[in-house]
């Protein structure tokens, strides 16, 4: 008797995905060549605030990671899913609110990051009330997941679902955590943690957001999909146990190598050093599992481009996942923190594993949901050409210009001086900067071929928006075998899973958070550091704003090549009424930790006249032009909530102090227009100009005003 139903996949929501993920790529892409090219001709900043470098390269990272790959992410696991689950999702209007949640919190970001809207958090810029509309969406796709999981017609879970469960739970403890903040405004916020305390879970989210948004998914749709593409089974079951649990348990303790010889204290940088090698071992567990799958099929692949995209999309894996652990050791971390070298390793990834495997994906995918053949082969092989070529024109020339920058940086003449001034090492790199930028306009010419190319696909064939399928319904009564796996019962089970997934993420965190936050000793007091002043908050939200961030550090390394150049190294006791906290991840330009100190010895014109034309001061620089600084005027009506908002904070301004807070903000900004008026520069005090000068200054004289600080 046959006791199959008969029941619909919803290919209809896969089709809306696979949509957004081209074009999103395009657009992601497209301001990823800005970008690339600004750093070449300075000129391409255009001279507007929404374009400038420090505004379009968080628009670049958004688009590519949220909106590229996140709707990739998306298009896979609907599609997926319902296959593996042998049932319809869960439910349409949950899948349909997803999907334009989704692209409103895209559109919402592009908007607001070029608006200068962002809370400086590298991967988590947006602000507050997108980060809640983000949770929203985020619950929105967990229930629609887990409802489909639930109703399922086959009791057991594929290792694809594995990685969407770890996927959704790990997500969604990273973006709650490390989004809590203050609003002082209807749109602008503080991060709830300073300093040392704010670098630990923003790189403890930096990181996993790599590891749990870049990564697990991904994982999970290599796991389907190239099996299925190959048409053979994934290679070892226990190893996609291995895999699965000790990626996800390893990961999460990995952040801290993003803080190398930083101001975060020695054990907490260790434990980040030591399970950051360790993940090399179910890294590449991962990757020799996708790999071996193919066995037998060589052939195959060398005819397939589905194939090809995802043989080299889970090479690129293999690549990243070992430079990763081999740049945390401090040696290594020595040489390529703060450089170009971690550019070229980010894209290795980006563009090699998550870009690649989208495509095969989308070769994939497109045919099958409109029962048609792919429109042209050779195109498809010629964009798999264009973007392989692309990935080493971009990345080789990130590798030389990482490792140049390093020996530059550190070179000494014989006489125990610095051989280059910092802007000569820009200068220098220039070339390498071009090269990249040619190699990612190769990338982007593949990815407008593959677009073509499905489109033409598309138009070829019938959307199946309902496929038929049949399968038995789940038996309520199931007996395991003695002989079947002890994983079995785990995987059966996805609220277990889902809560076994949980516990085993939130161990790295509680155990680096908890020390962090409740033991005083790691965060030393320095006497002479004091709260900023109103003019100089008011500039240093206007800094961030600008993004500025993205290109300068402020964090000064115990390296005899830093201290020289730049002055004494830093301590966490300076970081404690930062919020957020400004460390950075990579120097285009130089260091600003001690700007305002004699040790780099610059005036407030030089500043003034830097930011207005940044190559009068420093020829051959490829910042851009912040004039507009000079025409608006500081928020005034905005201070005082500023002030409030950080009291709450626990910055110790006095009570009643935002009453008055106004009065020294004018009261500052006009001695330095009277200190600009001797220079016979003219200016006025209410610019925002005056207020980013006041700021630049204030960096590093708490310290050097009293160098043997009193410490507990």
């Amino acid at each position: 008797m046959n006791n199959k139903e008969t029941f619909h996949y919803d290919n209809k929501i896969v089709k809306w995905f696979a949509y957004a993920t081209m074009l999103w790529a395009l657009v992601g892409m497209l301001v990823g060549l800005l970008v690339a090219f600004q750093l070449v001709f300075p000129d391409l900043n255009l001279d507007l605030a929404q374009t400038t470098f420090g505004r379009t390269r968080p628009l670049h990272t958004n688009a590519i990671i949220f909106a590229f790959v996140g709707n990739g992410i998306f298009m896979g696991v609907y599609y997926s899913l319902q296959r593996l689950c042998k049932t319809r999702m869960f439910n349409d209007t949950l899948s349909k609110i997803h999907f334009w949640g989704w692209q409103l919190i895209i559109v919402l970001a592009a908007v607001t990051l070029l608006a200068g809207f962002t809370t400086g958090k590298e991967y988590a810029e947006l602000e507050w009330p997108i980060d809640i509309l983000i949770t929203i969406i985020w619950v929105v796709f967990g229930w629609n997941m887990f409802g489909t999981i639930l109703k399922r017609r086959e009791r057991h879970l594929y290792v694809a679902i594995w990685f969407y469960i770890a996927t959704f739970v790990t997500v969604a403890v990273l973006h709650l955590v490390n989004s809590f903040e203050l609003p002082y405004s209807w749109i602008k916020s503080y991060s709830w943690y300073a300093g040392m305390q704010d670098a630990l879970v923003q790189w403890w989210y930096g990181h996993n957001a790599v590891a749990f948004f870049l990564t697990t998914p991904y994982l999970g749709l290599m796991y389907y999909f190239l099996p299925k593409a190959a048409d053979r089974p994934v290679y070892s079951y226990r190893l996609s146990i291995i895999h699965f649990w000790a990626l996800i348990f390893l990961y999460i303790w990995a952040g801290p190598h993003h803080l190398l010889y930083t101001s975060l204290p020695d054990w907490a940088q260790s434990l980040g050093v030591v399970f950051s090698v360790m993940l090399i071992a179910p890294s590449w567990g991962g990757m020799i599992n996708g790999l071996l799958t193919l066995r037998g099929v060589w052939d195959k692949v060398r005819e397939d481009v589905v194939l090809k995209f995802m043989v080299v999309a889970v090479t690129a894996y293999g690549m990243a996942t070992f430079e990763g652990p081999m740049l945390s050791f401090k040696n290594v971390n020595a040489i390529a923190h703060f450089t170009d070298w971690i550019v070229a390793h980010v894209h290795v990834g980006a563009l090699g594993w998550n870009g690649f495997l989208t495509f095969g994906i989308l070769y994939f995918l497109i045919p099958k949901l409109f029962k048609t053949t792919l429109y042209s082969k050779s195109l498809a092989n010629t964009h798999f050409w264009l973007g392989t070529l692309g990935i080493l024109l971009y990345a080789v020339p990130m590798y030389w210009a990482g490792w140049t920058q390093s020996l530059m940086w550190k070179e000494f003449t014989d006489d125990g001086t610095l051989k280059y001034q910092f802007l000569e090492t820009v200068v220098h790199l220039k070339p390498f900067y071009l090269l990249r930028s040619i190699g990612g306009t190769l990338y982007f010419i593949g990815a407008i071929i593959m677009v073509y190319n499905l489109i033409k696909t598309i138009k070829s064939g019938v959307a199946v928006d309902n496929e038929e399928a049949e399968a038995a319904p789940l038996s309520a009564e199931y007996v395991p075998h003695h002989t079947e796996h002890w994983h079995r019962w785990v995987e059966r089970k996805p609220v277990q899973l889902l809560v076994f997934s949980l516990i085993v993420i939130l161990i790295g965190g509680a155990v680096e958070f908890i020390p962090s936050f409740l033991i005083k000793s790691n965060v030393p007091t320095i006497a002479s550091v004091k709260p900023y002043t109103p003019l100089e908050l008011q500039g240093r939200d206007i800094y961030v704003r600008e993004g500025c961030y993205t290109c300068h550090s402020q964090m000064v390394r115990p390296f005899r090549s830093e201290t020289a150049r730049y002055g004494e190294y830093s301590k966490a006791g300076e970081f404690v009424y930062d919020h957020p906290f400004q460390w950075g991840s990579k120097r285009t330009g130089p260091d600003l930790a001690r700007e305002g100190t004699a040790k780099i010895g610059r005036s407030n014109s030089w500043h003034f006249n830097h930011m207005y034309e940044p190559s009068a001061t420093s020829p051959g620089s490829i910042m851009p032009r912040y004039q507009w600084l000079f025409e608006n005027d500081i928020d005034l009506d905005i201070t005082e909530a500023k002030i409030k908002a950080m009291q709450t904070l626990g910055v110790p301004y006095e009570k009643g102090y935002e009453k008055l807070a106004n009065d020294d903000l004018m009261k500052q900004a006009n001695e330095i227009v009277a200190d600009l008026n001797k220079d016979k520069i003219k200016a006025m005090p209410n610019k925002e100009i005056i207020a980013v000068i006041a700021y630049l200054q204030r960096l590093g004289k708490d310290i050097s005003a009293e160098p043997q600080a009193a410490q507990n």
